[in-house]
Formats: C-alpha cells, sequence, structure tokens
C-alpha cells in the first residue's frame, strides 16, 4: 500500500522503531473492487449483484467503527479512516483480510473475487492526493491479480533519493495525462502530463514522495529532460490514433534558467518538428534568476512552446513579472476554484483574474473544477478552459486515448447545462 510523505521524527531513527507504529496521526483510503462485476452478475443474477456491494459495505462498517465505510456504484467499496497510527494499521489490515478468501475471517462477499488498494498519509496531504494514490493503487492491485496488497514499510528518503538514476535508466518513470477543456469549443486541446514512478518492489509511487527529493539533489534537470522525450513520443502516439493535444510539463525554477537545460530542450524539439509542447512555470521559478528565466521563456515561445503560468494567485502574485513573460496561458489556482460556488471573494478574484489575463492576450484555465456548478460558472465568467475530476483524474496514455475518442467530455457538458442556465441569471445579476 503506497505511503505518502510522512517524515518519521527523530527518536524513531535513534530508536529503530517501525515507523508505522509510532509517530504522528495518519489518514488512510482503502478501495476495493470487484475484479470482474459484469461476470458476477452474469453468475448470480442482476438483482443479487445490484445488492452484492451495499450488502458488504454495510457488513464491513460493522466491523469497522472507527472506520468510514461507502459503497460506491455498483461495484467499488471506499473506506477512510484517521487517528494514531495503529488505529490506521487496524483498519487497514481488517479490510484486507475481509477480502482476502485465504484469510479465516474473511467475508462471504470475498468469493467473488476483490481487489483492493489503498494509501496511508500524514493529516497534511491533500484529499486529491491521498484519494489519487489509493485510486493508482488500486489500479495495481487489479493489474496484478495474483500478487495481494500488502503495506509497505516507509521509504527511506536516500534509499529513494539513490534510485532516481537508475529509475529513469531503467524506465521506471511513467507520464499520467489530465485533459483540459476548451469551454466555449467544447474541445479537448490540451493535456497535462503529470509524473510517476512505478517502482519494481514498491509500487506506485507519487511525485510528493520523490520530486522534493530530485529537487534536493539537484536531478530535476534529468527528471525533466526524461519528461520532455516521452511527452514527444507520447504525443505521436496519439497523434496516430488521430488525436491532435498539445501536452503541458510542469518546469521547476532549479532548470528554467539554466542554459544547458533549455539547448537541450531546444534540441528535442527541433528534432521533432510535429511536438506542440507547453511549459507551465510559477512565478516564483522566475524570481529565483529573473534574467535567466526571462531569456529562457523567449527562447522556447520563438521554436513554438506555450509559456502557461500556473498557480496563480496561490503565492504574491507579481504584474511586474507577469507583463514581462511570454505567456499565452494563464492558469487560476485550485485554491480559488474549489470555493468558487460558496465564497463571497473567491468569484471576484476568478473574474477579475480572467479580465485581466484576457487584456493581456492570454487564455484562461482554471485547475481544480470538480463540479457541475463551478464549471457552469467559470463558463458565465468567460473562462476560457477547465482542468479537474469534472472531466477526469490523471489518467495513463492509453485511457487518455479511450476518453478523447469516447469524447467523454460532452458527458461533464451536458450535465453542467442546468447549472448553467441558473447560475448564468444569477451571476449577470450581480
Amino acid at each position: 500500500m503506497p505511503r505518502l510523505p510522512m517524515p518519521p521524527g527523530p527518536a524513531d531513527h535513534a530508536s529503530g522503531a517501525d515507523p508505522a507504529a509510532t509517530g504522528p496521526d495518519r489518514r488512510a483510503e482503502l478501495l476495493a473492487q470487484v475484479r470482474d462485476f459484469a461476470a458476477v452478475r452474469r453468475a448470480i443474477g442482476a438483482a443479487a449483484a445490484a445488492d452484492l456491494t451495499r450488502a458488504a459495505a454495510e457488513r464491513l462498517a460493522g466491523a469497522l467503527p472507527l472506520a468510514r465505510v461507502v459503497a460506491v456504484g455498483q461495484d467499488v467499496i471506499r473506506v477512510s479512516c484517521g487517528g494514531a497510527p495503529d488505529k490506521v494499521e487496524h483498519v487497514s489490515a481488517a479490510v484486507r483480510s475481509f477480502f482476502d478468501p485465504a484469510h479465516e475471517r474473511c467475508d462471504e462477499a470475498a468469493r467473488h473475487g476483490w481487489a483492493v488498494g489503498g494509501a496511508i498519509a500524514a493529516p497534511e496531504v491533500d484529499d486529491v492526493t491521498l484519494a489519487e494514490t489509493s485510486e493508482a493503487a488500486l489500479a495495481q492491485a487489479i493489474a496484478v491479480p495474483d500478487v495481494a496488497p500488502v503495506a509497505a514499510a516507509l521509504v527511506a528518503e536516500a534509499d529513494l533519493a539513490s534510485e532516481l538514476d537508475r529509475a529513469l535508466a531503467e524506465d521506471e518513470m511513467e507520464l499520467f495525462y489530465q485533459p483540459k477543456l476548451h469551454v466555449r469549443q467544447q474541445v479537448i486541446k490540451s493535456a497535462e502530463a503529470l509524473i510517476r514512478w512505478r517502482h519494481p518492489t514498491r509500487g506506485l509511487i507519487p511525485p510528493a514522495d520523490f520530486i522534493p527529493l530530485a529537487e534536493e539533489r539537484r536531478r530535476v534537470g534529468p527528471l525533466t529532460l526524461w519528461t520532455v522525450r516521452r511527452a514527444i513520443q507520447d504525443q505521436r502516439r496519439l497523434r496516430r490514433l488521430g488525436h491532435d493535444v498539445r501536452i503541458f510539463i510542469n518546469i521547476s525554477g532549479q532548470v528554467l534558467a539554466d542554459a544547458a537545460f533549455a539547448e537541450a530542450v531546444c534540441h528535442y524539439v527541433a528534432a521533432a518538428p510535429d511536438a506542440r509542447l507547453g511549459f507551465e512555470i510559477t512565478e516564483t521559478a522566475v524570481i529565483r534568476d529573473p534574467e535567466g528565466a526571462i531569456a529562457n521563456l523567449q527562447r522556447f515561445d520563438s521554436i513554438g512552446i506555450t509559456v502557461s503560468i500556473d498557480d496563480y494567485g496561490a503565492g504574491l502574485s507579481s504584474l511586474a513579472y507577469l507583463k514581462q513573460l511570454p505567456a499565452r496561458e494563464l492558469k487560476i489556482d485550485k485554491l480559488f476554484i474549489t470555493g468558487i460556488t460558496s465564497s463571497h471573494r473567491d468569484p471576484l478574484i476568478v473574474r477579475s483574474t480572467i479580465d485581466l489575463a484576457h487584456a493581456l492576450d492570454m487564455e484562461v484555465v482554471a485547475e481544480g473544477v470538480e463540479t457541475h456548478a463551478a464549471l457552469a460558472l467559470l463558463s458565465v465568467m468567460g473562462c476560457d478552459m477547465v482542468q479537474g475530476y469534472v472531466l477526469s483524474r490523471p489518467v495513463e496514455l492509453e485511457t487518455l486515448a479511450g476518453f478523447l475518442a469516447e469524447e467523454r467530455h460532452h458527458r461533464a457538458s451536458a450535465d453542467t447545462r442546468a447549472s448553467f442556465t441558473r447560475l448564468s441569471a444569477t451571476w449577470k445579476r450581480a
């Protein structure tokens, strides 16, 4: 079971104690899914299959009063809990044994075949990261049915850092993609590339566990150049399937002003003239070395790489830098999008930011859009593009290709129309 960042205290290192049994509170989210629900439905009938997940969730909830158990859809059960490490470990172990047909205390539902995946995190880890990591663990459990999901020990930072170069050399890194919807045109015009590390023994390691280490050990350069190369390859695969989308890559401030990094990027793009890339940069990345960063960004812009300002509003946004950067896109931080339909101030900040960006000839992306109401309100405000769970979570390339082929974004748009009509009248009166 993947664990998100939870640095053990000095006493744990000194005593050699198991960090999983001591230290600060933890949070856990576990997902259990019927491996082949269609086969189960054929075997036991539609009525019994429809009741299977709900009944199993009720029994599991009775066995775990310390956790929150919810049936999600027809074949998934979500278990979440928080508290002392021993409590979280108890709940995690109980869920695994509940669905393990080889365990003496398994539930009757276990005979239908379930996969279990989950994640354990420190309390400060956000809900999105926790959910995304648990879903990735579930996907891994489904893909490898002969391997039972087992809670791994906390990964030592030094061990991970020492393996980064090997991981790049042996192609253990993967790119997941989250699509962006152009609101007015109702098309997916681009996607953000998000790196993941599929470790051969530790499973899927989330970026929060290794990106800070890469920056600390100054390995962000090789990691980013690998991402550029892989994004170009993946884009070609998508294009062969009939999908032409621009791929955006996050660029760290550690390499943004590096002349050697810029030279390497220009070399890759020159070798792939059909590449359509975008670089997402934060203003803090520019502040490290404004002169070098702006010079490189202008160079990237000249070879067709779209520059996007990421996390706008999250830090001390500076209009002085904003007017100097050759940016064509501005992403409003999800901090303002999350509360856009419930806050009084957030909608005003978002609308004024959209107006400012448009005045500077930039398109606006709202990230972290999770509800149809938020999507409708952003559409009313004139936001150009949206990105978030209302459309899709970050997915692997094959899943993205299926998403584009089936035009699933139209489903989200259709569900938004009712909210759009109501919110349009309300907002225009404001």
